[in-house]
């Protein structure tokens, strides 16, 4: 009778639980995003790839639990940080910033909000731990601590002068390990390389090679991307802004099978003119223009009246939040409006990588990887404030944070590990009962 009570009672856990993860699911990917059943299908068979995967593709559900656990060590809700709303391992990579530098930050915005800074490290802790388990590096508390500590200590360092957040950037020349070799490969590659592998000659012009990844786009949607162009450029600074020829349109297609929780979400690339310099035409540049929605953490952490009023075009929010976070940003950032949806338009760079499993060796080297990713985490925090013109912020958020921590690191960072370890867990079940959901309603 006993081991009965015990089934039953794990078949009704079970069973709230899936009934839970069916809501949130029906809510956000249905109802909000508004994909349909083989958009849905397709996006959630590659979230069922493994947990780590699941974990990127469900972020709603993430800030649904954590933002309802108790916290020591929260800013209080009218000293918020800029949040990065979706950090994990994978969203940070090379790229080339508008002095021609070859840096690794940060590369996805598209959950940028007004927030708890402890989100970001919550969330970036939970896939260090899936992570690790994923692809087998060994004692994930350590790799979670080196993180942290790290993050902490460049706060530190900002606070007391000794670093400036507004100018802070990894090279080559600041890092060690798999960054420094994956940004070391990356400057003796030729900008041409994204032209020669997504483009092709046809008739002296340069257009896209249609591909699985690359598709035909209708009369109907050039159209409108046509109608709308000259949105885009005025929407960029204009100290930034080149003559018009330099925004000619070439060719536009549909780019298919990027990310995970942006699945069903539009997404074209778009090939322009450039400064016309060059006889082979490996000047033209391509753009991503990519279908934006309001930023998951806002339906969870406190309303912020003055970032909505300040930012309701959620292309301009992307915008803005890539610029307030890095240094030299995009001089093509900006964005536009089609059908009432909201676009943000950025150069697809040549040189964006990003360290992968198989470029770390083991967890050593994996540490070093995760000291970068601090220090930029502590950057984006830190500068996105008071420090930059266009911020929303009066104070410094580093010394906000600092000040939510207070004397006892080791027992903030203890809080933080903990919760991430029990986080873990839950996704792994969470996992499980997503996976018998698919088969059974999208099979």
């Amino acid at each position: 009778m006993i081991e009965n009570w015990m089934e039953e009672v794990q078949k009704t856990r079970r069973a709230l639980r899936s009934n839970l993860l069916e809501t949130v699911l029906n809510e956000f990917d249905s109802r909000i995003t508004g994909l349909n059943h083989e958009k849905r299908k397709h996006k959630y068979r590659q979230m069922a790839e493994n947990p780590f995967r699941f974990f990127r593709g469900s972020a709603y559900l993430f800030y649904y639990d954590v933002t309802k656990i108790p916290f020591s060590f929260h800013t209080p809700d009218d000293k918020p940080t800029w949040i990065q709303g979706d950090m994990h391992v994978e969203n940070f990579g090379a790229f080339q910033n508008s002095e021609g530098d070859i840096v690794y930050d940060v590369n996805d915005f598209d959950e940028g909000y007004m927030g708890s800074y402890v989100y970001d490290l919550l969330r970036m802790t939970v896939s260090i731990a899936l992570y690790c388990e994923q692809y087998g590096f060994e004692n994930a508390e350590e790799r979670m601590h080196t993180f942290l500590e790290s993050y902490y200590k460049q706060l530190k360092k900002f606070v007391k002068g000794t670093e400036d957040p507004v100018t802070f950037f990894y090279t080559a020349d600041h890092t060690k390990g798999p960054i420094r070799k994956v940004l070391k490969k990356l400057e003796k590659r030729e900008s041409s390389r994204l032209l020669e592998k997504w483009t092709v000659r046809e008739d002296g012009t340069r257009m896209f090679e249609l591909s699985d990844e690359l598709i035909h786009l209708t009369h109907k949607e050039r159209e409108k991307i046509e109608a709308v162009w000259q949105d885009y450029i005025e929407s960029l600074d204009d100290a930034d802004r080149e003559k018009s020829e330099f925004y000619e349109i070439k060719h536009i297609v549909r780019k298919q099978g990027s990310g995970t929780a942006s699945i069903g979400l539009d997404r074209y690339y778009i090939l322009i003119e450039g400064k016309q310099d060059c006889e082979e035409h490996l000047d033209d540049i391509i753009l991503e223009m990519k279908e934006v929605r309001a930023p998951v953490p806002a339906y969870f952490v406190p309303y912020n009246e003055n970032f909505w009023a300040s930012y309701s075009h959620q292309g301009e929010r992307v915008v803005t939040t890539q610029k307030a976070m890095h240094h030299h940003d995009d001089p093509l950032l900006g964005f536009v409006t089609i059908d009432n949806r909201h676009f943000y338009v950025r150069e697809r760079s040549p040189y964006k990588k990003r360290v992968k499993p198989e470029d770390i060796e083991n967890a050593k080297e994996f540490d070093k990887v995760l000291e970068v990713f601090g220090g930029i985490a502590a950057k984006i925090h830190a500068r996105a404030d008071v420090d930059i013109d266009h911020s929303l912020l009066s104070y410094h958020s580093e010394k906000e944070i600092l000040n939510a921590i207070g004397d006892d690191y080791d027992a903030f960072a203890a809080q933080i590990v903990f919760l991430s370890n029990a986080y873990k867990e839950r996704v792994k079940q969470d996992y499980v009962l997503f996976c018998g959901w698919l088969n059974y309603k999208f099979s």
